[in-house]
């Protein structure tokens, strides 16, 4: 009796088993929510993402699924498998990944035999994007020339700088601004 306890309450931990995880997305940027599998050993197996916890079959909600390699339902453009699956990596990315999109996703691969599918549940946890200000930065160079008359040049140059990343100033010291800067420029000369 003690033996058939033991094998049961062993089924039992194997079927509740899962991984779990957070993913932290930005808002409007692809997002990746990671799930891989052993294609050595299994092959190319079949498998389900759902929109909830990877219940006791199948996937709750689903939103993507395949049969042995070959997508059978997609619930939108917007979940896509950009890994190899072929090398056991299936996972989902949403593009233009946005508020509603945050929440648990379960990714369920289908291993042949009794209680032996893969499961990972993802905490997908939604944050705004960094935030781009614009940096306005003006110089101006006054010259005299031989005719002693006085000519300033002035300039003016506008970034849209994403918040934290490193820049010089027009005194050679470094502040923080960002990384993807668009940039804009006026000149204007006048003679005294």
């Amino acid at each position: 009796m003690r033996g058939l306890c033991a094998i049961f309450l062993s089924i039992l931990t194997q079927v509740s088993s899962a991984t779990s995880s957070d993913v932290i997305g930005l808002v409007g940027y692809n997002v990746t929510l990671p799930c891989r599998y052993d294609t050595q050993t299994y092959g190319v197996l079949s498998f389900c993402w759902g929109r909830e916890q990877v219940p006791r079959s199948k996937c709750s909600n689903t939103v993507l699924s395949s049969q042995d390699g070959a997508v059978e339902f997609k619930q939108s453009s917007r979940y896509q498998l950009l890994g190899r699956e072929t090398e056991g990596d299936i996972s989902l990315t949403i593009l233009d990944a946005q508020w509603s999109d945050g929440g648990v996703y379960g990714c369920r691969v289908e291993i042949p035999g009794w209680f032996n599918d893969h499961k990972v549940n993802t905490n997908l946890i939604m944050e705004e994007a960094p935030t781009e200000q614009p940096v306005t930065t003006d110089w101006t160079l006054a010259t005299t020339g031989i005719d002693g008359k006085q000519s300033e040049i002035r300039t003016s140059a506008f970034e849209n700088v994403e918040v934290g990343d490193p820049v010089m100033d027009k005194f050679g010291s470094v502040q923080t601004m960002g990384e993807g800067c668009s940039r804009r420029g006026d000149l204007s000369i006048s003679t005294n």
